[in-house]
């Protein structure tokens, strides 16, 4: 394993040994990923963020100029840090993302829009950012998106294409078998491991996969529930969502931080990328075992054989909050992902439980004999609440 020497301009030198997977047919990448997301408060938050970032290893940046300001701070960031001489062995790996859906000529507009305000002449990574219906998915391989992105290359403004997505199981599948990407975004998440198996797939084909947001959107590890702390234990939630999705192969894992102390957990994991140990085991062992006692016989499998329902009720990921909520007893975290439920566009579900009309169509179909339109009815008594904003868009 290679040594990382950063040097300063002053005296002081940092040695970090260094850690980068695979990650499509790009540049290697650390472990973690930094989403700049999240530090979009000044141009003095990001350097501060994008410093420590660096100090913990880190060499791969994901952006995107739906997350507002992040791209022209992260500009002025990197340009402070070079004048410092403060930056990765081999320099930063950077990933943006463009919205599916533009014209080729306003495309164009867009791309070069990205590398002036982060002040670069080439971006490695160019995502699809939100390949979430099918229409998106055309866009990107036959339609303008298509276009876009060879001239891109034949311009020598991208390195490689992939996709983050928020979209159907199958809808990710067929993106991932077009072969049109080398790499995609996924959510993958310890307490919800459905998506697991296009990761994997994603691997077999050569394709970099990024997790997106395992803490956050994997259930609000970063202040998790007291049930879910001593289910886990002697190991934090969010360490142990970290290890598992690190040793299943997963190339790297994002982290949006917002002050450089966010950024501690994935230093002290820098280096473990190794393959769980014995006590990790059991914790994840216990955690899952503990869940089912709460769930009992009413757990959803998640193999989605209830669909479709006639009234396009996302049956499956309702129950999935429900799985969360009863399972771990996280209903701040359930309570906002419910809510969102028709107000967040194609990012995410728009029909909630309420839309269920009790016509047992779905009842037969399910292998495990859930009482789905009961199951479905108390969920959204339990979770239905007064919106959240979302972070961003």
């Amino acid at each position: 394993m290679k040594k990382l020497s950063i040097q300063t301009n002053s005296t002081r030198r940092i040695q970090i040994k260094e850690v980068r997977r695979t990650f499509g047919n790009g540049r290697k990448v650390s472990l973690f990923t930094l989403g700049t997301m999240r530090a979009l408060a000044s141009e003095a938050q990001m350097y501060a963020v994008l410093k420590e970032a660096c100090l913990a290893g880190i060499n791969h940046i994901e952006t995107a100029p739906a997350y507002g300001p992040a791209e022209s701070f992260l500009g002025k960031a990197l340009e402070r840090l070079r004048k410092t001489g403060l930056q990765p062995k081999g320099g930063w790996v950077i990933t943006s993302k463009l919205l599916p859906g533009v014209g080729l000529h306003e495309g164009k507009q867009q791309l070069k829009s990205i590398l002036k305000r982060i002040g670069i002449k080439r971006v490695d990574n160019l995502a699809v950012h939100g390949l979430n219906r099918a229409d998106h998915l055309d866009w990107a391989i036959k339609g303008d998106g298509a276009d876009l992105f060879q001239w891109a290359k034949d311009k020598g403004l991208i390195g490689q294409i992939g996709f983050s997505s928020h979209g159907s199981f199958s809808l990710i599948e067929e993106a991932i078998e077009s072969n049109r990407f080398k790499f995609c975004s996924l959510h993958l998440h310890l307490l919800d491991s459905k998506r697991l198996p296009l990761a994997k797939l994603a691997l077999q084909k050569e394709m970099g996969v990024m997790a997106i947001s395992p803490a956050d959107k994997g259930g609000r590890l970063q202040e998790p529930s007291k049930t879910l702390i001593k289910d886990c234990a002697p190991i934090s939630p969010l360490e142990l969502a970290y290890r598992f999705l690190l040793a299943e192969g997963i190339s790297t894992l994002t982290l949006g931080a917002s002050i450089p102390e966010d950024l501690n957990l994935a230093k002290k994991l820098a280096r473990a990328e190794e393959p769980l140990q014995e006590i990790e085991k059991r914790s994840i062992q216990n955690l899952h075992e503990a869940s089912r006692e709460r769930l009992g016989n009413t757990a959803c499998e998640q193999c989605q054989a209830c669909l479709p329902c006639p009234n396009n009720v996302p049956i499956p990921n309702i129950l999935s909050l429900r799985n969360l909520l009863i399972g771990h007893h996280l209903e701040a975290f359930t309570k906002e992902r419910y809510n969102l439920i028709g107000r967040a566009g194609h990012w995410w579900e728009s029909i909630n439980a309420s839309a269920c009309e009790k016509c047992g169509e779905c009842i037969p179909r399910c292998p495990y004999n859930l009482p789905i339109p009961k199951l479905l009815e108390e969920t959204h008594a339990k979770l239905v609440d007064s919106p959240r904003r979302r972070l961003w868009g």
